[in-house]
């Protein structure tokens, strides 16, 4: 890959993260590789109007953290198709990130150079917040895109966690889900929040949209896993007490209100995620994570 501008986004309060991107920073420069440094503490439009004030756009931005990091960069940088290095610092090995061994031995700019590495495509969610009425023209409020996920859960205030609301995939009417919440997830999120929740481990790969009841009052209420050629529509029931709040990605959104209701389908453009060939694969990933067995007859070997 020929590299002329990388966009560098740390960890914002985050010490490691800093002289992680100083010193990228500086292997860069001694490649004359231009690199623009800023912190992950930005909001959507602010890095669109700092890439669109810039003369070209960054061939790729490198993200220095944790997942976490990862995601909000991600949905930030949608509608500007920039390829992302995520290069884990500061925190455990995350599904989405390479470790950080590839940025202080300085291998990354080789293997970059080299393309030794896969561009994976990931797909995202679009949520379009929008208000019920007689109408037949659907009225948007809000748009959202995630990587991982979107819940609903009641908002902190209430009394009672519960909630009741109610789906809808492809205009059917499948079930009114009663207990803490609901997660629809990518198949890239299903190891975050749905799989804390019980759900199923969905490789990547695969096409597909998980709908995951979060501690549901009824045994009845099982995850599911859909196409993600789905429409799925979320309303809160009116019967229900309390109001919901929409999240995304670990990140609050807005209040759900008692005449809104939230559609939800695959996004229009994927997240590229630059993934070196030398890392640690998929399931390696899930046996450090999870403290897997992986393969005994590999131990057994060495003792």
């Amino acid at each position: 890959m020929k590299l002329s501008l990388v966009l560098i986004i740390y960890r914002s309060n985050s010490s490691s993260a800093l002289e992680a991107s100083k010193f990228c920073e500086k292997v860069l420069k001694a490649k004359n590789i231009k690199s623009i440094r800023i912190e992950s503490d930005f909001n959507k439009g602010q890095i669109e109007q700092y890439l669109c004030n810039l003369e070209f756009q960054p061939n790729i931005g490198i993200v220095l953290g944790g997942d976490g990091t990862f995601l909000k960069c991600a949905n930030a940088l949608t509608a500007h198709d920039i390829p992302l290095l995520s290069i884990n610092i500061g925190g455990n090995l995350g599904f989405l990130t390479q470790e950080k061994d590839f940025l202080f031995d300085k291998s990354f700019i080789k293997i970059l150079e080299n393309e030794e590495y896969i561009i994976e495509f990931r797909n995202r969610l679009n949520c379009d917040v929008c208000i019920s009425g007689k109408s037949t023209e659907k009225k948007i409020i809000k748009r959202y895109d995630a990587l991982n996920d979107f819940y609903f859960k009641s908002v902190e205030e209430d009394i009672s966690p519960t909630n009741q609301i109610q789906i809808e995939i492809d205009n059917e009417k499948v079930n009114e889900y009663k207990g803490d919440g609901l997660i629809i997830s990518t198949s890239t999120g299903s190891t975050a929040y749905s799989m804390a929740a019980g759900g199923p481990i969905v490789h990547p790969s695969i096409d597909a949209m998980i709908i995951n009841p979060i501690c549901p009052m009824s045994l009845a209420s099982r995850p599911i896993v859909i196409p993600n050629t789905s429409k799925v529509i979320i309303k809160p029931v009116k019967k229900s007490k309390g109001e919901i709040k929409l999240w995304r990605d670990g990140s609050k959104c807005m209040t759900i209100k008692e005449n809104y209701y939230c559609e939800i389908k695959k996004g229009g453009s994927p997240c590229k995620i630059i993934k070196f060939k030398r890392s640690a694969n998929y399931y390696n990933t899930l046996i450090k994570k999870l403290d897997w067995k992986g393969d005994l007859s590999l131990k057994n070997s060495k003792n």
